[in-house]
């Protein structure tokens, strides 16, 4: 016998109801049937999946780890099974699209650009600082698209089935409290911010690396590098705690001033990501098409970047 779903349905079963009895009932079938397919269920899997006594059925080490991933493989089967159907009853169009982005300047433009072109087509976005995550949730059928940052050159974070197009590349400014003296220049040397203690957003590339190796060319080793989200590195750019790392399509709330750093020694690659055989595929040059809009809107609403590009053309949206 092969394990099936039917069958994580059973172990999950019993061990939500506690016992086989009240589990048979919640099925629908008799005591003796439940706990003779719950036996043939064990010798599949090599052991006993529940301790059962006068109280009831309580999982074993081994059922544990079943449940563990039946409460993984059920949800994933239900969403696909709605999703070939709903896939079929559209006659082959895109149901929805699925866009998952970690921190960068595309993903609003891109939602409110899909929702002009397709009106009726439902947008669903999920947003993580782990581009690893995002990639394999494209590569697992979870997501349509995903938008993601890489470091400089370095490649996607995952190998596997997805197509990755290069949307822009942005230089990483910094942004100082607004009477910083550094503050109002056209462009300040990496060097002149050693003294600086330091805050970006997580991420799970190399970016905290290539950072620090940009740091030693200029001559020092960088000192505290808080690793926060965007409101807490704000406050500790405004109250002067921190010199902030961010892309140049970054727009500075009151308080703060951005800064380019002189001859860009980091970089910020914005890509666009989809499964060739995923049923979003047919518009992925449309998706990107769009996504490329979205990012020069974000350089045109960003002055000093906008400005910055004008000597820097290597920058900025992909053509």
């Amino acid at each position: 016998m092969d394990l099936e779903l039917r069958h994580l349905r059973i172990v999950r079963a019993v061990a939500e109801a506690g016992s086989v009895t009240k589990a048979a009932t919640h099925l629908g079938l008799a005591q003796p049937a439940l706990t003779a397919q719950l036996k043939r269920i064990e010798r599949v899997l090599g052991g006993a999946l529940f301790d059962r006594d006068h109280n009831g059925a309580r999982p074993t080490p081994l059922g544990e780890l079943v449940l563990a991933r039946a409460r993984v493989l059920l949800p994933a089967a239900r969403e696909l099974q709605e999703e070939a159907v709903r896939f079929a009853n559209t006659g082959g169009e895109i149901p929805q699209y699925r866009l998952g982005a970690t921190n960068g300047p595309i993903l609003g433009g891109l939602v409110d650009r899909l929702m002009t072109a397709w009106p009726s087509t439902p947008v669903i976005t999920y947003s993580s600082w782990s581009a690893r995550e995002l990639t394999t949730m494209v590569m697992t059928g979870r997501l349509d698209f995903a938008i993601i940052g890489t470091c400089g050159e370095s490649p996607p974070p995952v190998d596997g089935p997805v197509v990755w197009r290069t949307v822009g590349v942005d230089p990483v400014f910094v942004l100082l409290n607004e009477d910083h003296p550094l503050v109002g220049r056209q462009e300040v040397e990496l060097a002149e911010l050693a003294g600086q203690q330091w805050a970006a957003t997580p991420g799970d590339g190399c970016f905290g690396d290539c950072f620090a190796a940009a740091c030693s060319r200029a001559g020092f080793t960088p000192r505290t590098m808080y690793e926060t989200d965007v409101a807490t590195a704000m406050h500790l750019a405004k109250v002067g705690r921190a010199a902030v790392l961010c892309q140049a399509t970054f727009q500075p709330a009151a308080g703060l001033g951005m800064v380019p750093i002189a001859g860009a020694p980091l970089r910020w690659r914005q890509l666009l990501g989809w499964h060739p055989d995923g049923p979003a595929a047919p518009a992925a040059d449309v998706v990107a098409e769009h996504a490329r809009a979205a990012h020069s809107d974000a350089v045109r609403r960003s002055g000093r970047y906008a400005s910055w590009l004008a000597g820097n053309p290597s920058f900025g949206t992909s053509p």
